[in-house]
């Protein structure tokens, strides 16, 4: 394929990407699945372009950017709080599942060597961060839930690639080594994080000083891909590099960025991330053709169907198999822990269970296996498969299970803060007195008497708020129905202006820009 083809098969896919998010909003599905199902559509059209996904290109390109944006996002001290359970769900449900997945593989398949059948368990073990986040979005889950989800979406890629490693090894060598295999996990975890946190504090420190909108945005990016490639190029773990890096940046985003690069970064993340993910499922679905050619044809799917049936199910199986017991079992043998952290409603394991979507990481993963392999043809279908059931099946039930099981919220036990509205009343007394402060000339006369008068209304108009807002939640939305009808109405007075050539271009962009902040906090006041 040339470059221009390639291009031009680009753009074709992202067409493709808008038509298949309106038909998922239309359809209620989420967008995973209908990218998933659309990438399938496009590969079995005869005249469709064979598409290779190179697995090294798949993590290094994709990756990084996903994993940086997620934790970036991260609310530290809530990661930091259930890090327990995080790690649990990381760690230990991968290893877990590894163990599983490979025992059951070697009875459905008994030429299979135990190293390749682990090989396996490894590559299917980890939900995958983008499926995850993906299939999340939207989702009336606890916040809590939502932050172990996607707190052990940040970290399990790296157990189960590293414990990929290892039966990989194993199984073109035949030698494995259990302490070996412990310290080398625990190196490459304790490098990642301790290269990534230095990563992160080296770029907090350089975007601080890049005083340019632009540049700070592409430093961001550049700090994603460099985390990544710089954790690999010193041996230890990318992904957690990637990981700790983003953690860093996010906490001290409030000092090194400004409001400008603040809201225009998180504009432009938000497009990459989207586009991003939207091509990582959409080139899932299409990598069917390779799958199938590889295997043989359509023919070879009779043979291996029920094996990689019944190790999907083991995938499921495990998750659950794991997870339920663990919410419950360390509250139960530990008084002081069930003091802190009660026993959740089932449903709340339940649902973890369910969440248990595997993606791009477990794709290229097998992709990667060498050609010569033992049972690569068979892993790299059930692999396929695994995907394609769990973000399908469990992607498209998710949001019926949890309206069906009427989660309560799930919080941890944490001193109490501050709620909105009463962060928005401290907030409002420091601003009046900073104005106070400068409003007031030295001999008592006002020097600014219309911006004293704004700010002390907004003190009282918020102390107000958070003592009766149950009362004047009716008033408050009425209030800012208002305010959007007057941003409508000098929106539209503006374009009349500059369609009659009363004012120039660069006059209704920065009224335009005033506009849009002024409509972006009204809908958020307005719960819209």
């Amino acid at each position: 394929m040339s470059p221009v083809s390639l291009f031009e098969l680009i753009l074709l896919l992202t067409a493709v990407v808008v038509g298949l998010e309106l038909l998922a909003r239309r359809l209620r599905l989420p967008p995973a699945a209908a990218f998933i199902l659309g990438g399938i559509g496009l590969a079995l059209i005869p005249g469709t372009p064979d598409i290779a996904l190179d697995p090294d290109l798949a993590l290094v390109l994709f990756l990084p950017p996903l994993l940086l944006a997620g934790a970036f996002f991260t609310a530290w001290r809530d990661f930091r709080a259930d890090l327990r359970i995080i790690l649990q769900l990381a760690v230990g449900a991968v290893l877990f599942t590894t163990l599983v997945v490979g025992v059951v593989a070697h009875l459905v398949a008994p030429s299979l060597p135990w190293a390749a059948c682990f090989a396996l368990g490894a590559i299917v073990s980890p939900p995958d961060a983008v499926a995850a986040k993906a299939v999340l979005q939207g989702l009336s889950l606890p916040r809590r839930v939502v932050a172990l989800l996607e707190g052990e979406s940040l970290v399990n890629d790296a157990s189960g690639l590293v414990l990929y490693r290892f039966a990989v090894a194993a199984a073109l060598t035949g030698t494995f080594s259990l302490g070996q295999a412990t310290l080398s996990f625990g190196a490459l975890a304790v490098g990642g994080v301790v290269a990534g946190t230095a990563f992160g504090f080296a770029a907090a420190f350089l975007l601080a000083r890049l005083r340019d909108v632009h540049l700070s945005i592409l430093g961001s990016f550049l700090a994603a891909w460099g985390s990544y490639i710089a954790g690999d190029a010193l041996g230890v773990s990318g992904v957690l590099a990637t990981v700790a890096c983003g953690l860093v940046m996010g906490t001290r985003q409030h000092a090194t960025l400004g409001a400008a690069a603040r809201t225009q970064a998180r504009a432009v993340w938000n497009v990459v991330v989207f586009v991003l993910e939207s091509l990582v499922f959409i080139l899932i679905g299409l990598s069917l053709r390779g799958v199938l050619q590889r295997l043989g044809g359509y023919a070879a799917i009779n043979d291996l169907l029920v094996p990689a049936a019944i190790i999907t199910a083991a995938v499921i199986v495990a998750r659950f198999a794991w997870i339920v017991p663990a919410t419950y079992l360390p509250r139960a043998l530990v008084s002081s822990l069930r003091r802190r952290d009660p026993y959740p409603p089932i449903g709340i394991p339940l649902v973890m269970s369910w969440a248990g979507m595997r993606g791009v990481v477990s794709l290229a993963a097998a992709l990667a296996l060498p050609d010569g392999f033992p049972g690569r043809d068979f892993i790299l279908a059930t692999t396929f498969l695994v995907i394609l059931v769990t973000v399908l099946v469990q992607g498209a039930t998710l949001a019926p299970l949890i309206r069906w099981l009427r989660l309560s919220e799930f919080t941890l036990q944490q001193p109490k803060t501050l709620s909105e509205t009463e962060a928005r009343v401290r907030m409002a007394q420091a601003q009046l007195a900073a104005v106070r402060g400068r409003a007031i000339a030295p001999e008592g006369t006002a020097r600014h008497p219309r911006l004293l008068e704004q700010y002390d209304y907004r003190a009282r108009a918020a102390t107000r708020f958070s003592e009766a807002e149950n009362e004047l939640a009716d008033a408050r939305t009425e209030h800012f129905s208002v305010v959007l009808a007057a941003v409508v109405a000098g929106r539209a007075e503006i374009l009349r202006l500059h369609r009659i050539g009363e004012i120039h271009d660069s006059v209704l962009h920065a009224l335009e820009r005033e506009l849009d902040i002024e409509e972006l906090g009204a809908r958020r006041f307005a719960g819209e």
